[in-house]
């Protein structure tokens, strides 16, 4: 029995002994610090430390699993795998990233460093300068707080706040982040750069100011090194006398270009006008805008807007003399002051002059002016420019003047018309050359007493409040007052009659009508970074590993809650494949107005 007890004695402890040992092979063992070379010299006083100093051969050399590390004096603490550098101190790792330094602790058991004074981290493309880093070899991090700059190969970046990561080649900054470069100046609160390509993501407010413009975005991309850039959130581009406003912004330094695409707007700040659609192109050194996909051009006259549109829309010229061409299924709009009847037009292409105050309508052109419809093969609308109200109207070849009455249609048909304008409305009209008219003449009691038809080879109109008042005939050739009876339904339509009453304008939105709305491209966002935590570990000062001989305090290792965090894709709020509708071009009039007086 004591022989039974006494082995099952020795199986337990030997079952226990055996399990202990088991778990100290488990635990990883540290690799100590290694001294390749410098004077030793042991201190009483620092029963602790081993003291190296850089003799004749050179300074001391010490490696550490991949890193090595050069300096004139070393204090090593092999009980705590503990090294304390100074004097000219480098730190390098493989061929990966160097860090010099005044000042460097390492600690062999956390593979974590730090450095102080006249700091210098290097990678194959950039060049850190900072006061104090610290370097975690485990996260492959470097992290600087009290601020920073780096040097690329064109380009100075400045922040309060960096990290890099030196898997990807990324500095990561924060707080008041500046890019300094002989061509452009950025500024934002948060910049992710990739030190290996010089592209540059934009997050929150920013801007990019060159010579000639400025991007502002609250999220973008930026070539460093090429000047182009694509922006996609709260993004325009403000030139001299232009600014472009889309959902997405492409920007192009080297070219002066910039293209936006979806719910386009482009402000001239000179001309008090503004250009919509959903696909621009501003070519700045040629003072030139292309605009498509429901394009319409809006300009600010004597208190109303006048509405160009077209298939496709080309602003060019210099702000004082600025050319607008329409091209293809043209049409223009004025709405007209209080008590006014609205100006409107259509034809195939469209040519405006805003410094001479001209508007032409070309190719199968027709324009309605109060009650009046007006056709012919070219149709010219002048402005004055200086009180910017109609002036003078002209039609040439094939002119056609139709007025709708009760009993039918007052006409005027000649080689060329020529009209002229009071406070926006037409008050006189002449018709030169072969004209002839069919005029329901009526009483004062607005009573019908005769049709006239007559051949003249000049007839001047006069009207009031848009209706024929009188006719003036000149050197007339035939005709003569009908009474209504005697003239047959035939022969009271001139020959080239087109009533187009219902293509007629009466809205803003009917510069629309009968085209489909645009299909708007999909946006592809840029999407804010991966959340990557915090740089230091959430963990309580006494338990963080720090040895009592390092210059460090717990509180240097913690994060601290006044430093600004990174915006992360948890906080995101750009929904990528989302379309908005198409803005409402009633309200350009009032927004270009309220946008003006900003100014």
């Amino acid at each position: 029995m004591a022989n039974i007890l006494f082995c099952v004695f020795f199986l337990l402890v030997l079952v226990h002994s055996f399990g202990i040992t088991l778990h100290a092979q488990d635990e990883p063992k540290k690799a100590k610090v290694n001294i390749e070379s410098g004077y030793l010299e042991i201190r009483p006083e620092l029963p602790d430390a081993a003291i190296y100093t850089k003799d004749d051969t050179g300074q001391v050399y010490i490696v550490h699993e991949g890193v090595e590390m050069w300096c004139d004096q070393a204090y090593v603490y092999l009980n705590d795998n503990f090294v304390k550098a100074y004097g000219q101190v480098k730190i390098t790792q493989a061929d990966t990233v160097t860090l010099n330094s005044k000042y460097a602790e390492y600690n062999g058991n956390t593979q974590f460093a730090f450095a102080s004074g006249d700091v210098l981290f290097k990678d194959p493309k950039t060049t850190l300068k900072t006061d104090t880093l610290y370097f975690d070899r485990i996260k492959q991090q470097a992290y600087y707080r009290t601020g920073g700059t780096v040097r690329d190969t064109a380009s100075t970046l400045t922040s309060r706040i960096g990290r890099y990561y030196a898997e990807t080649k990324k500095y990561q900054f924060l707080s008041n982040v500046v890019i300094n470069n002989p061509d452009y100046i950025v500024n934002s609160p948060q910049l992710d750069f990739y030190s290996e390509t010089g592209d540059a993501f934009l997050y929150g407010p920013s801007t990019i100011k060159t010579e000639n413009s400025t991007v502002y975005c609250d999220r973008g991309y930026y070539d460093t090194r090429a000047n182009t850039g694509y922006f996609v959130k709260n993004s325009r581009v403000d030139y001299k006398n232009r600014i472009l406003y889309g959902d997405s912004i492409y920007f192009d330094q080297n070219k002066s270009f910039a293209s936006a695409t979806n719910n386009i707007k482009v402000l001239d700040t000179v001309n008090k006008s503004i250009i919509r659609g959903h696909y621009a192109e501003v070519f700045r050194d040629k003072d030139s805008v292309f605009i498509t996909k429901r394009a319409v051009a809006v300009t600010l006259r004597d208190r109303d807007s006048v509405y160009v549109h077209a298939d496709t829309l080309q602003v060019t010229g210099k702000p004082e003399n600025r050319i607008i061409k329409g091209f293809y299924r043209a049409r223009m709009f004025k709405r007209g002051l209080e008590g006014e009847q609205p100006t409107s037009g259509k034809c195939d292409s469209i040519f405006v002059d805003q410094k001479k105050g001209i508007t032409k309508l070309l190719r199968n052109p027709v324009l309605w002016s109060g009650e009046n419809q007006m056709t012919g093969d070219t149709i010219h609308i002048l402005s004055n420019t200086k009180t910017e109200k109609l002036d003078t109207l002209k039609v040439f070849n094939n002119a056609f003047l139709i007025q709708k009455d009760s009993a039918g249609y007052n006409q005027v048909k000649g080689e060329r018309l020529i009209g002229l304008f009071t406070n926006n409305e037409l008050d006189t009209v002449n018709i030169h050359k072969n004209a002839e008219v069919i005029y329901f003449s009526r009483n004062d009691k607005d009573e019908l007493v005769g049709i006239n038809n007559t051949l003249s080879s000049d007839i001047q109109l006069y009207l009031e409040e848009q209706q024929i008042t009188g006719i003036r005939f000149l050197k007339n050739v035939d005709g003569k007052l009908y009474p209504p009876p005697e003239l047959p339904e035939n022969a009271r339509i001139l020959p080239g009659f087109s009533w187009r009453g219902d293509e007629r304008l009466q809205q803003v939105e009917d510069l629309f009508k009968g085209k489909p709305a645009p299909i708007l491209p999909k946006i592809k966002g840029i999407r804010l970074p991966e959340d990557e935590g915090e740089f230091f570990e959430d963990t309580p000062g006494d338990e963080l590993e720090l040895p009592e001989q390092s210059k460090l305090k717990a509180k240097d290792l913690q994060n601290r809650i006044e430093d600004p965090r990174p915006m992360t894709r948890k906080t995101d709020s750009i929904q990528t494949d989302s379309i908005r509708q198409p803005p409402d071009p009633a309200k350009d009039s009032q927004e270009n107005a309220s946008e003006e007086q900003e100014k």
